[in-house]
C-alpha cells in the first residue's frame, strides 16, 4: 500500500512538471509573435544590458499563466496553505511586473506593492516563520516581530530574483533549484500538495528556459522574476514551518533554518552585497549599476552560460554543504554557508585586480 501511495504521487508530480513545462512552451511562440509584432523589446540602450539587439521581456506571462493554470487544473488546495491568498498575491505582483516591462515602474511604487502583496500572504495567509529552532539563541517569535519579519523576509527573496535577472538563465536556472530543492524536501517531508505547488513552478520554469538560454529569444522581466520570487519566498516559510511539527512516521531535519539559507543563498547574498554597497557609498539601495555577481563574472571574459552555470555551483556546494555537516547547528552551518559565499565572491574581486592589473600578486586580495 505504501508503495501505492509512493508511487501515485510520482507519477502525480511527473504529470505536474509535465503539463506546466507543456504550457508554457506552447504559450511563448505566440508571445513572442505578439511582441515583434508590437515592437515590444528589452531596452537595449540601457547601461545593464548584456545585448545589442532587441528581445521580449514577457516571458514571464507564460511562467504565470502555466502556474496558475496548473496548480487549479490538478486541485492543488492544502489546508496548510491558502491558496486564494497565494493567487491574490501572484496577480497583484502580475499586473504590476507586466506594467513594468511594457512601460516602467518606479522603484517606490514597486516597493509598496511587494509590501501589500507579503502583507496579504502573511497577515490574512497566516503564512509566516513562528520559530527560529533556537538560531542565535531565538525561539519561538511572538505574532508581531513574526509578522513584520516575515513580511520583510518575503519582500527580500521576492527583490533578490528580479535583481539576478541579468543575464540569460540565470534567474531561471537559480528558481529551479531553489524550488525542486524545496520540492524533494516536502516529498520527504510527505507534504505533498506544497510539493506539488513547487513542481509545478519548476516545470513552468523548465519551458521558459528552452527559449532563455543563450542566445536567449526572449526574457522573463519583472513579471517572471517578480513570481518566481514570490512562490520561493512562501515555499521556503512553509518549510521553516512545516519542518517544526513532528508527526509519527515524519523524517525530522534538525538543520531546517540552515538548509533554507543554503537554498536561497545566491540570489540573496548578492542582493544584500549590493544593497550594503550601494548605501556605504551614499547612493538609494534600489540605484541600478552593475556590481552584481553575474556582472563581475562577465567582466572576468565569461560567457552567460559559464556564468550561470557558475553561480549555480556555487549555490548547489552550499546546499550540499549543509547536507554534509547536517550534525553542526544551525549557527554555525549559517556562518559557513554565509563564509562560502564571501570567499567565493572575494575570489572574483581578486580575479578582477588581477586582470586589471595584468599581474597575479597577493595584495590583490587586500586592494
Amino acid at each position: 500500500m505504501i508503495q501505492l501511495l509512493h508511487s501515485s504521487h510520482f507519477i502525480y508530480n511527473i504529470l505536474i512538471v509535465a503539463f506546466s513545462t507543456l504550457i508554457t512552451l506552447l504559450s511563448i511562440p505566440s508571445i513572442l509573435h505578439v511582441a515583434r509584432s508590437r515592437h515590444l523589446y528589452d531596452d537595449v540602450g540601457h547601461f545593464r544590458k548584456q545585448h545589442d539587439h532587441g528581445i521580449p521581456r514577457l516571458g514571464g506571462v507564460a511562467i504565470f499563466v502555466s502556474f496558475t493554470i496548473t496548480i487549479l487544473l490538478f486541485s492543488i488546495i492544502d489546508k496548510a496553505l491558502p491558496i486564494s491568498y497565494l493567487l491574490i498575491a501572484c496577480i497583484i505582483l502580475f499586473t504590476m511586473g507586466l506594467k513594468d516591462d511594457l512601460s516602467g515602474v518606479n522603484s517606490s511604487t514597486k516597493f509598496l506593492i511587494q509590501f501589500v502583496v507579503a502583507a496579504i500572504l502573511v497577515l490574512l495567509g497566516d503564512i509566516r516563520i513562528t520559530s527560529m529552532y533556537g538560531v542565535f539563541g531565538i525561539t519561538t517569535l511572538p505574532y508581531i516581530p513574526s509578522a513584520i519579519f516575515s513580511i520583510l523576509l518575503i519582500m527580500l527573496i521576492v527583490n533578490s530574483f528580479n535583481l539576478i535577472d541579468g543575464i540569460d538563465g540565470l534567474a531561471a536556472i537559480t528558481g529551479i533549484i531553489v524550488n525542486g530543492t524545496f520540492a524533494g524536501l516536502f516529498i520527504y517531508l510527505k507534504q505533498y500538495e506544497l510539493a506539488a505547488i513547487s513542481f509545478a513552478m519548476v516545470g513552468a520554469i523548465a519551458g521558459f528556459l528552452r527559449y532563455n538560454i543563450t542566445p536567449a529569444k526572449i526574457f522573463m522581466g519583472d513579471t517572471g522574476a517578480l513570481l518566481i520570487g514570490l512562490i520561493s519566498a512562501v515555499m521556503a516559510v512553509k518549510f521553516i514551518e512545516v519542518s517544526k511539527i513532528t508527526h509519527a512516521g515524519v523524517p525530522v531535519i534538525n538543520c531546517v533554518p540552515a538548509l533554507t539559507i543554503a537554498i536561497l543563498i545566491g540570489p540573496v547574498f548578492d542582493t544584500l552585497r549590493v544593497f550594503t554597497l550601494r548605501i556605504a557609498s551614499g547612493k538609494s539601495p534600489f540605484e541600478a549599476d552593475r556590481n552584481h555577481m553575474h556582472h563581475r563574472i562577465l567582466g572576468l571574459g565569461l560567457n552567460h552560460l559559464q556564468t550561470t552555470i557558475c553561480l549555480s555551483v556555487i549555490n548547489l556546494l552550499s546546499i550540499g554543504m549543509v547536507f554534509v555537516f547536517s550534525d553542526l547547528s544551525n549557527s554555525l552551518l549559517i556562518v559557513l554557508i554565509v563564509s562560502v559565499s564571501i570567499i567565493s565572491n572575494w575570489i572574483i574581486t581578486f580575479s578582477l585586480r588581477s586582470k586589471e592589473r595584468e599581474r597575479v600578486a597577493l595584495r590583490n586580495f587586500f586592494a
